[in-house]
């Protein structure tokens, strides 16, 4: 007999702004946005309070405070996040010795075969969540399922402070009427694509044979019609090797002089540098970002 395979996804609520909170009484219930304060930069983070402003990630600062100028803008402070996301990470080790970061806010972790020093998976849950909080005062949503897919749906599924389960037999019913755009890889053009075939939901996306599928979409949709029903064998990835490393800063005012730009790009370089060096790795190709004051982001590979 197979043995049942499970899969936790822990997703911190609001991290940064969640962290601000924490360490600020005087900011709790308001609304708190991480990104800065000044209007060249963009949303790290929002609290809940913020989001009800329309308040988001990525959002240029600029935006946000038209929306919300009552709110509170923080300036990030990356490594304290750092810190504390390695405190969770310990955390997480206690329960499953199969962990994979995505981010300083969220991981995978496999724990088939844990359950059984439990009273059941839900356990192990309960127990993330209680001990996070206990420890370091923060709320993490976790989402259990039989795969990555499932468990990251289900841990955002009731945010903020969530914890949902899909038990093997319930996958279908529980994809059935979300929106299409809940699948990995959908994006606008897709989901437009879908909708030509009249697919609004992963129970309609299902309905649709595979072959016409593919024909709209090409050979991405087989990956999609696998996700519909469920279905994701990827494994946890422990440790996963960095891809790249970087350092970016945002300024008050456009820099346009050689000479400053020159003095800005050698003080990235060091940060690189000694990040790379502290890490014993070695790099092959190195870009460059530029964002302008319009908000447009070009990438050059410099030869």
């Amino acid at each position: 007999m197979t043995q049942q395979r499970w899969i936790i996804h822990a997703d911190m609520d609001a991290f940064y702004a969640s962290v601000e909170q924490r360490d600020h009484p005087e900011y709790r219930g308001k609304p708190v946005i991480v990104g800065g304060k000044s209007n060249r930069g963009v949303v790290a983070a929002a609290s809940y309070e913020a989001r009800q402003y329309g308040v988001h990630s990525a959002m240029p600062i600029m935006e946000a405070k038209r929306r919300c100028p009552q709110g509170i803008y923080v300036v990030p402070q990356i490594s304290k996040y750092a810190e504390i996301s390695a405190q969770i990470v310990h955390i997480f080790a206690d329960f499953s010795p199969r962990i994979e970061t995505l981010a300083l806010d969220e991981a995978f972790l496999d724990v088939t075969g844990m359950e059984l020093l439990y009273e059941d998976v839900m356990h192990i849950a309960r127990q993330i969540k209680n001990r996070v909080y206990a420890e370091l005062g923060l709320i993490v949503s976790v989402g259990v399922a039989a795969n990555k897919f499932l468990a990251k749906l289900a841990s955002a599924y009731r945010k903020p402070d969530g914890l949902v389960i899909i038990r093997p037999g319930e996958e279908l019913d529980f994809l059935a009427p979300l929106p299409v755009s809940r699948l990995w890889g959908v994006g606008e053009a897709t989901e437009k694509k879908l909708r030509l075939l009249q697919v609004d939901s992963v129970g309609k996306l299902r309905q649709i044979d595979p072959y016409t599928l593919e024909r709209t979409l090409g050979k991405h949709a087989i990956e999609l019609y696998n996700l519909a029903w469920g279905r994701d064998e990827r494994p946890v990835i422990p440790d996963r090797e960095a891809k790249s490393i970087g350092n970016e800063d945002t300024f008050e005012t456009d820099i346009e002089q050689p000479d400053e730009i020159r003095t800005k790009l050698l003080a990235l370089a060091e940060r690189v540098g000694w990040r790379v060096r502290k890490e014993g790795l070695a790099g092959k190709t190195i870009t460059l970002k530029v964002r302008f004051s319009s908000f447009r982001t070009n990438i050059f590979l410099p030869i």
